[in-house]
């Protein structure tokens, strides 16, 4: 038996490798990603992409045959699942805005945060430019902003969403990157997920300095 070998870090990798099959095995994961990245822009706090980086880390354990591919996810399915859902996130988010009417109108009036990214965004749009969209995405809350933001102003959908888009697959690709190479480089442990992580919070906090520091509107005399 492994166990009686003496071998505890082979074991304890396996045992580990198994722990992660149990939890991103079967096609339900990819509906689990699916309603955390979809629903993240109402509610930041769910850890969508700790779940994506997550089940990249088990697909990168069945590139190296420490798991059985029936077992993980397919990571160009995951980039898909996780881009479309943040899609149809900041689709729901905007529209709901753009129907919000007077009394979104003053909450966001009274938020110098929204009202700022408000701005920022509308004179991003109207250069042609989504760059602070595609910057959201991975600040904290960013996503949640700019889309409602985007809404509320009555921005043109064919402004706002194709930058969605490019967001949502910037922000999906990445954190899969960092949780499958994470793991070729770290072996597929939870410190590969660690790490992972706090790579994809590194780039989210820079994404929100570099957001602060743009400059803010003219504003009309």
């Amino acid at each position: 038996m492994a166990v009686m070998t003496g071998d505890h870090g082979e074991f304890a990798v396996l045992e580990s490798m198994e722990s992660v099959g149990l939890l991103t095995g079967g096609p339900w994961i990819y509906a689990v990603i699916a309603a955390s990245v979809l629903l993240d822009v109402f509610l930041p706090v769910l850890p969508s992409g700790v779940l994506v980086i997550t089940a990249a880390t088990a697909a990168a354990g069945a590139a190296t045959g420490q798991v059985s591919p029936h077992e993980v996810p397919d990571i160009l399915a995951l980039i898909l699942c996780a881009t479309t859902a943040s899609v149809l996130g900041d689709l729901v988010a905007y529209r709901l805005a753009w129907r919000g009417g007077a009394r979104l109108d003053r909450a966001i009036a009274r938020s110098p945060r929204l009202t700022g990214a408000q701005e920022r965004l509308g004179a991003t749009l109207a250069r042609g430019g989504g760059t602070l969209v595609v910057l959201a995405r991975f600040a904290p809350a960013g996503r949640s902003v700019v889309s409602l933001g985007a809404g509320a102003a009555h921005r043109r959908a064919r402004d706002f969403l194709p930058w969605s888009a490019l967001a949502g697959l910037s922000w999906a690709a990445y954190s899969v990157a960092l949780g499958y190479f994470g793991a070729q480089w770290l072996g597929t442990t939870w410190l590969a997920t660690g790490v992972s992580v706090l790579a994809l919070f590194a780039a989210g906090a820079g994404a929100a300095y570099v957001m602060r520091r743009q400059p803010e509107p003219a504003q009309a005399s």
